[in-house]
């Protein structure tokens, strides 16, 4: 068995055995693989797809490649929640405290973030003395006293894909539905939950562009953790313009905050609360629909809010002291009419250039920077109303900015906000 063999087999679209896919992720961990050759595969894997069983494989393969983190200590259904990433996506922020408030035990690590904005990680590192790192000993004791807990991925989980990701990252096989599932479900099958709900971006300013590529990826999440014995739902969401007002770091926990005190953007609080609703259904085993009155309620009693202020400060942070620059400028629009169009992918690109995202994981994040949109698609705009504001530390152009939004007589329908649930 040898590289050029597996290569070939993929390049002529053939099934790639369980055993093949076991000595590509041990060799290339051990560098007998070289980066070039694996680059290769990748490339072959992304052109002819894999079957089920091949993502499978590859999955538990990845999986198998390092540690994984028990949580069998933790009482009751332990619930994870994933995106697979967009422009103000700051749900964990919201969703977190609201289950946890019910009683269901979060116990949760997530990353850095490489593209637009910094990972959830960094937006809590925007909160003075928030402290993401702890050891497992400590982590676990403060899910049992507060049950809830956010820290930094640390240790040997899933060592493979952090090596594969780099490749896929600069080979241009970022968009395989096989990779994206393996990569994404091998991490959350080595965090231990016993229950995940996955939310599967949709639109310009995300991986999948269309429905149907979306739809296909979160099937094949699905069928993948149930396989592991996980209870699985998969959200199909909006990603064509930004979710709520505010793309950047510091600004983002700000609208985090607003939305636990019933003050938060319309599409960020309706979607935290399905997915809430969601995760509580599956950590208390009850119907949605009675775990969606006990969401509103913890949202409208403040009890959601509370356990965020909890948690912020049990983990060092001081939410009085959120890091946003004092540079800031408002743009005003030159028309009067109707939002037809945000353009979430170019504002995405415009908020990394402003400094709160990186190109490669040793750049420094500029946790204040960002924009903080004050129309939605849809809504109406006079002359000289106010667009949006910028919060910069760095020199920009005002065209960039404004040429995101299309203004048009005619108002147009918005897309459905969630388009599906699996």
């Amino acid at each position: 068995m040898n590289i050029i063999e597996i290569i070939e087999k993929k390049k002529n679209k053939e099934i790639l055995t369980n055993e093949e896919i076991e000595y590509v992720i041990e060799n290339f961990l051990n560098g007998n693989i070289k980066d070039y050759q694996m680059s290769s595969l990748l490339m072959a894997i992304c052109i002819n797809g894999m079957e089920k069983d091949e993502i499978f494989n590859l999955t538990k393969a990845m999986l198998d490649s390092g540690d994984k983190i028990d949580l069998s200590e933790i009482k009751g259904t332990k619930v994870d929640k994933h995106s697979s990433g967009g422009i103000g996506d700051k749900t964990t922020l919201v969703l977190l405290p609201i289950v946890a408030s019910l009683g269901v035990n979060v116990a949760k690590m997530s990353g850095r973030g490489l593209g637009f904005t910094g990972g959830t990680i960094d937006k809590l590192e925007s909160i003075d003395g928030f402290e993401v790192e702890k050891s497992r000993e400590d982590f676990l004791k403060q899910v049992e006293e507060i049950g809830i807990a956010l820290v930094s991925q640390s240790g040997n989980l899933v060592p493979a894909d952090k090596k594969i990701y780099a490749l896929r990252d600069v080979s241009g096989t970022v968009e395989s539905t096989a990779l994206i599932a393996s990569s994404i479900m091998s991490k959350k099958l080595a965090s231990g939950a016993d229950a995940i709900v996955l939310d599967v971006k949709v639109g310009k300013g995300a991986l999948m562009k269309n429905v149907e590529s979306a739809r296909k990826l979160g099937k094949t999440m699905k069928e993948i953790g149930e396989a592991f014995g996980k209870k699985m739902s998969i959200f199909l969401t909006n990603m064509e313009e930004p979710l709520g007002y505010a793309v950047g770091n510091g600004l983002e926990v700000k609208e985090a905050i607003d939305t636990l005190k019933g003050n938060g953007p319309k599409d960020l609080e309706y979607l935290c609360f399905k997915l809430a609703s969601q995760m509580v259904s599956f950590g208390l085993s009850i119907p949605v629909e009675e775990a969606e009155e006990k969401v509103k309620e913890v949202l409208k009693n403040g009890k959601a809010y509370q356990k965020f202020e909890e948690w912020i400060t049990y983990q060092g942070g001081d939410i009085n002291k959120i890091e946003i620059s004092s540079n800031y400028q408002e743009i005003r629009s030159s028309k009067e009419g109707f939002i037809t169009n945000i353009d979430a992918l170019k504002i995405g690109y415009l908020v990394k250039d402003l400094g709160a995202g990186r190109n490669k994981k040793e750049d420094e994040i500029d946790y204040g920077v960002g924009v903080v949109i004050h129309k939605k698609v849809g809504e109406y705009i006079k002359q000289g109303e106010s667009l949006l504001t910028i919060y910069y530390n760095k020199e920009y152009k005002e065209e960039d900015f404004i040429n995101c939004f299309i203004i048009s007589d005619k108002q147009k329908e918005k897309n459905k906000l969630i388009y599906e649930i699996m």
